[in-house]
C-alpha cells in the first residue's frame, strides 16, 4: 500500500491483488466517519429514526404484498 499526501487531497493505492471488497469496506467506514463527524444526533434521536424506518418499510412490504391488518 501507497500512500500520498498532494496539497488537497490523499491518495492510497493498493496493489491490485487486493480484494475489492476488503477495499469497499474501508472506504465505506470512512464515508460514514465523513458524513457523521459533525453530527449533533444523540443516540436517542438515531433510535428514533431506525425505528420509524423500520415502521414505514414494513407499511411499504405490506402494501406489496397486499397484507391487511
Amino acid at each position: 500500500m501507497i500512500v500520498e499526501r498532494n496539497e488537497n487531497e490523499i491518495l492510497v493505492r493498493f496493489p491490485a491483488g487486493t480484494s475489492a471488497s476488503k477495499i469497499q469496506s474501508i472506504l465505506d467506514y470512512l464515508r460514514y466517519e465523513e458524513l457523521t463527524a459533525k453530527s449533533n444526533a444523540s443516540i436517542k434521536d438515531l433510535e428514533k429514526i431506525v425505528k420509524e424506518s423500520k415502521i414505514n418499510r414494513w407499511n411499504k412490504i405490506k402494501k406489496e404484498i397486499g397484507y391487511n391488518d
